[in-house]
């Protein structure tokens, strides 16, 4: 009698292909004892394969170095190199056509006792098999360059953002921080029973982070909470997916021009790359926007870094090029945005950015940072949803007219699982490196040198301050009053720093 398979040796024996993910019959799926199977079996599929994606990078990354290894082997021996009575030869062809190839020399040992050869010319790097792997690297087991070069990449890549995490409180010299979560808890409770504090002599600009101009819904509530009180607020229009420095700019000329056109002074309140975007208008252009700027509130940015985007990005790791070749595809094809977006949220562009763009110390400055939930509940549940809206989904339109043709586009909405996501997010970052964080900002890296700091309690992921929730405590507070507590506390750090109040926070 013929043993069954077990479910793990089909998942090894049983290719996952495309029809397995979306051409499944209509049959199988009103029933319903069938449909959290089918789900198990989908979601099992498309593990196998992001693994199986994975597990090539990290292949053609080795395979790669190899290569590589051979060329400056080469180039630093001309013609017949000997070692050990053996010579080595990569020979490329005019079509780029590579081949690794090890002979023997005339006092070598016979080929049966001592020579590997890879006999397989490859016509790019993905037809080099496995197996001609393997012996590509048995051949340069006693080459110190390949195994030096593979190693950094592993070391680089396993140490990640470890010693980049919190640099910037670390680093000498920079201005103390002081706690004003105290403070803020006052305002936000006074706030909830009906006393607002804004005055109405100011502007307010909220700066939205990346990927924001995909998101219709951002800060929306808290500009409309803040129009109902009588107050002059604005969501700067910005390309979020621009550089800090683009950003920078525009955030400038919008600040003057809101200045001159109320006559009243602008203050900031920017979230994620928003408030990083807003902090580098202050330190490029604080002498043009000194009399005209209140001061600026960063929620949840990563002033400092963000190890989410130095982990993407960071150059020597292991499939650096594949990852980064990944990113661009998605940002600046699909996105339509700007690879320096992200870029310079690493810790390396935040380094050599702020070495020459000090925040100035007069600005008045608040920042905000939250940890979130990474309990089984937050994960399994959709709990918190952003609305995005993906312009390269638009119903198809027979109408030749251009003008009329963009009218009649159709953006498709898409409910996103944020909190599980940042949750997923956050247990990484936790586990990886011991860090808390909000999903993509660690603590950390969210406070400003300089600035008052607020740190609750309450656990809040990266998105919860501009997006709604679909369960609304009403024993808790929303984001606009926390957004509007926020303010309420900068209001009083000008006015502290102006000397017109006295000193109401303790370190």
């Amino acid at each position: 009698m013929e043993d069954k398979p077990s479910l793990e040796e089909k998942s090894r024996t049983v290719p996952c292909t495309g029809d397995q993910l979306t051409t499944q019959s209509d049959v199988d799926i009103k029933d319903n004892d069938g449909i959290i199977p089918q789900l198990f079996e989908r979601a099992s599929c498309l593990s196998h394969r992001f693994q199986e994606f994975i597990e090539d990078l990290v292949v053609k990354d080795a395979r790669t170095n190899i290569v590589e290894s051979t060329i400056s082997s080469s180039e630093g021996h001309p013609g017949h190199a000997s070692n050990s009575g053996n010579c080595s030869r990569l020979s490329v062809d005019n079509d780029g056509a590579s081949a690794i190839s090890v002979s023997e020399s005339s006092n070598s040992v016979s080929a049966s006792e001592g020579r590997i050869a890879v006999t397989s010319a490859v016509a790019s790097p993905m037809n080099f098999t496995n197996s001609a792997l393997v012996e590509a690297t048995q051949s340069f087991w006693n080459a110190p360059t390949f195994f030096k070069g593979l190693v950094a990449r592993v070391q680089t890549t396993l140490r990640g953002s470890a010693n980049d995490i919190g640099w910037l409180l670390r680093t000498p010299g920079m201005p103390s921080v002081e706690d004003g979560t105290s403070r803020f808890m006052e305002l936000l409770e006074r706030i909830r029973i009906g006393e607002h504090m804004l005055p109405d002599t100011l502007v307010y600009l909220l700066v939205p982070g990346l990927f924001s101009n995909h998101g219709p819904l951002y800060f929306v509530d808290t500009k409309k909470v803040f129009s109902k009180l009588g107050l002059a607020c604005h969501i700067a229009k910005i390309h979020s997916e621009a550089s800090v420095e683009t950003n920078a700019w525009e955030l400038k000329q919008y600040i003057e021009e809101l200045y001159w056109g109320s006559g009243k002074r602008v203050m900031l309140l920017g979230h994620s790359k928003g408030g990083v975007d807003a902090a580098a208008a202050m330190a490029m252009y604080w002498p043009d926007l000194k009399d005209k700027v209140a001061g600026l509130a960063l929620v949840q940015s990563p002033y400092g870094g963000s190890p989410i985007a130095s982990d993407i990005l960071r150059e020597g790791q292991i499939a650096d090029i594949e990852t980064r070749r990944i990113m661009e595809l998605l940002i600046c094809k699909v996105i339509k945005g700007d690879m320096r977006a992200l870029e310079d949220l690493t810790y390396e562009k935040r380094r050599e950015f702020i070495s020459k763009h000090m925040l100035p110390t007069d600005v008045p400055l608040v920042s905000f940072h939250t940890e979130v939930s990474i309990a089984p509940g937050v994960m399994a549940t959709m709990s918190h949803i952003a609305h995005a809206e993906l312009p390269w989904f638009s119903r198809p339109c027979t109408n030749t007219n251009s003008e009329e043709a963009a009218s009649q586009r159709t953006k498709v909405p898409v409910a996103v699982p944020v909190a599980a996501a940042m949750a997923m997010c956050a247990m990484h970052l936790q586990l990886r490196y011991g860090e808390k964080s909000d999903g993509l900002v660690t603590r950390m890296d969210a406070e400003v040198p300089g600035s008052v700091v607020v740190r609750p309690d309450r656990k809040l992921d990266h998105a919860w301050m501009v997006y709604s929730s679909l369960t609304k405590d009403a024993a808790e507070p929303n984001a606009s009053q926390m957004c509007e507590a926020l303010l309420a506390l900068l209001v009083e750090i000008g006015q502290r720093k102006s000397g017109s109040v006295a000193d109401k926070f303790v370190k």
